[in-house]
C-alpha cells in the first residue's frame, strides 16, 4: 500500500477537482469528474451499478485519479486499484453532498443502485516542484 503524502492531503481538504480515468471494453480511456473525500491513504466516491465507469472498474479495477487544486494549481495522480461495496440506501452519497454541496439533497435517482468506491493507491505522483521544501 502508499501512503498519501502531505501535498495530496493539503489539495484533498481544499478547494479541489477530481478527474476519474478508467478503461473502456475497447482498451480507450474513459473520464469522469467525481467528488472524492480522503479515508486514511485511501480515496472514497459513490457512483451507480451500471454507469460507463463502474462497468469499467468491475472489468478492470485498475484506475488513475487526477487532483488539482483550485487554490494554489497544485496537482497530483494516485494510481491504484478499487473495490466496491453497496450502498443501498444512498447515506454515502448524501455524505458527500454534504461535503461538497453545502448539504443539498440529492436529486431522485429511481431505480439507481448506489455503490461505494474505494481507491487503493499503488502510487502517488506529485511533480517536484509542489512537493514542500525539506
Amino acid at each position: 500500500m502508499t501512503t498519501l503524502n502531505d501535498t495530496v492531503g493539503r489539495i484533498l481538504d481544499g478547494a479541489h477537482l477530481s478527474v476519474l480515468a478508467t478503461v473502456g471494453p475497447n482498451g480507450q480511456p474513459q473520464t469522469s469528474v467525481i467528488f472524492v473525500k480522503r479515508d486514511g491513504d485511501d480515496i472514497l466516491f459513490s457512483t451507480i451499478k451500471g454507469r460507463r465507469k463502474t462497468t469499467n472498474m468491475v472489468a478492470n479495477p485498475r484506475v488513475n485519479l487526477l487532483l488539482h487544486s483550485l487554490e494554489d494549481n497544485t496537482y497530483a495522480t494516485i494510481s491504484g486499484t478499487v473495490t466496491m461495496v453497496d450502498d443501498p440506501d444512498g447515506s454515502f452519497h448524501q455524505v458527500m453532498y454534504d461535503i461538497f454541496m453545502e448539504g443539498a439533497t440529492p436529486p431522485p435517482e429511481p431505480g439507481a443502485e448506489r455503490v461505494i468506491v474505494r481507491l487503493t493507491p499503488t502510487r502517488v505522483y506529485v511533480p517536484p516542484a509542489y512537493e514542500p521544501a525539506e
